[in-house]
């Protein structure tokens, strides 16, 4: 059964800066996530893509899959997240949609992006976006390597 926690323009004011929010269990766009950001404003947008890499750089051994867990406040925190990065730059658009349940080696993980008036404030934005979500959103990632092993990080 599919879960999807999706905050839209439509649903708040249209001077919100965020645009889209999701934890999905269903395949991500890039496109969407891009698509999204488009502002006549702004003269820059920061794109991240984070995908399932083949290996992991504390292991010996491949990653042949993952599987991303997400606790019930992810939702919320991803949207504090979202606002503080909104409040700290002068943020015209805003979006992030990270990916939950099994992945495969090459699958999208994570896709944010920030258009912001100018390309510097775009890419810092979109650093602190990435970097905040990772380190205080409460998804959790659960790796499987070749040699049988497995190890939970963030957890």
């Amino acid at each position: 059964m599919a879960h999807t926690y999706d905050t839209h323009q439509g649903e708040r004011g249209a001077a919100d800066p965020i645009k889209l929010l999701a934890i999905r269990d269903a395949p991500l766009s890039v496109d969407e996530v891009f698509g999204a950001v488009g502002d006549t404003s702004a003269g820059g947008t920061a794109l991240f893509v984070g995908t399932v890499r083949d290996h992991d750089g504390r292991a010996d051994t491949a990653v042949t899959g993952l599987g991303y867990s997400a606790h019930p406040s992810a939702a919320a925190e991803l949207r504090r997240v979202a606002e503080k990065v909104a409040a700290d730059f002068p943020v015209r658009a805003l979006a992030a949609v990270h990916r939950v349940g099994d992945l495969a080696v090459g699958d999208l993980a994570v896709v944010v992006a920030v258009s912001c008036p100018h390309r510097a404030e775009a890419f810092e934005a979109c650093r602190r976006l990435i970097d905040d979500l990772k380190s205080e959103v409460p998804i959790w990632k659960h790796q499987s390597f070749g040699d049988g092993t497995e190890e939970w990080v963030g957890a």
